[in-house]
């Protein structure tokens, strides 16, 4: 079985391979730019893991799985643009290098490549992982609507920000795995069992993303604390607070939430100490116990060797590996 690192391996020289167009340069250059950042590769990597499960043959799986990843990287400068990032990955965003209608136009472009690249699928499985890819795209696409809806209001219920990270992140994650094993030759409840493995175990991701924001080492983290708080983000921390605190407490958060003038680390402590009051640190670690777990538990029912579920099972703890 191939590990996530042998996969990752594989993508990189994929996309180092990939013939762009050079002209318009405007148009291909942020392309370019942005498939050369690198990041973790995890999307794509599970597309041919979820394949190796299933067969010792993945070739089959690379294109799909290059599909996955220009998706989300497409989703990436989009969202950059939304939220006036300078930065992805260390680097200027592709808005900020060039401009906020080249990041538009690119991003768009990426979508059609994706779709281009997955095209080269065998003509037997097109039907099924067409109808998933898209459905997962206009997913990923409510998840980011809701995510913006959230900015404007006050409180936000658990089911409503569970909703939320499922569409926009966990959807993804799911679909990159169920590519892989019907690519491989899955069975309908194998691969339905590795699209809830991916389900649960990318709500667990987010989940501690959010979590990490606030209770990470931030030498670790490689990142200032805090800053979804900051922001006023309406992350599990936030739901989980807002639905449970009362009277002072209620107020004193609020008025945090609300303030337009402040001293960053002065309402970083200030709203941590209302979280930890509230026991929201507490809360939110069995949350990520718990969808994990679920997601395991669909693992372990997929009709294959244990051995061959190991590389995936790594990979589940890998990304929860939690940097306190």
């Amino acid at each position: 079985m191939r590990t996530l690192s042998e996969c990752q391996e594989i993508i990189n020289q994929a996309f180092l391979e990939m013939n762009l167009p050079e002209e318009p340069a405007n148009l291909f250059d942020p392309l370019r730019y942005v498939l050369r950042l690198g990041g973790k590769r995890i999307r794509p990597s599970l597309v041919l893991m979820a394949c190796n499960v299933f067969s010792e043959t993945i070739e089959d799986a690379i294109y799909p799985a290059l599909a996955m990843e220009v998706f989300h990287n497409f989703t990436l400068v989009h969202d950059d643009i939304m939220d006036n990032a300078l930065l992805r990955r260390g680097r200027p965003t592709v808005h900020t290098k060039w401009n906020r209608n080249t990041g538009i136009l690119s991003g768009d472009a990426m979508v059609i490549k994706s779709f281009e690249l997955l095209t080269h699928v065998s003509q037997g499985f097109m039907p099924e992982l067409l109808a998933l890819f898209c459905r997962t795209a206009l997913k990923v696409c409510e998840g980011q609507q809701y995510d913006m809806d959230f900015e404007t209001r006050k409180e936000i219920s658990l089911d409503e920000y569970l909703k939320m990270i499922e569409l926009k992140t966990s959807a993804l994650i799911a679909a990159s795995l169920k590519t892989g094993a019907v690519i491989g030759g899955a069975g309908k409840n194998d691969a339905e069992h590795l699209y809830e493995f991916g389900r649960n175990v990318g709500i667990a991701f987010q989940i501690q993303d959010d979590y990490l924001d606030l209770y990470a080492d931030p030498l670790i983290f490689g990142k200032n604390i805090g800053n979804d708080i900051v922001a006023n983000k309406k992350t599990i921390l936030f739901a989980l607070a807002t639905q449970t605190a009362q009277g002072k407490v209620k107020r004193e958060l609020m008025h945090w939430l609300e303030s337009k003038e402040f001293n960053r680390i002065e309402k970083i402590n200030a709203v941590k100490a209302i979280y930890d009051k509230l026991g929201i640190r507490e809360q939110i670690i069995r949350y990520i116990k718990h969808y994990h777990e679920t997601g395991v538990s669909h693992l372990k029912r997929i009709a294959v060797s244990e051995s061959q579920k190991d590389e995936l099972l790594k990979v589940s703890d890998f990304l929860l590996v939690r940097n306190e």
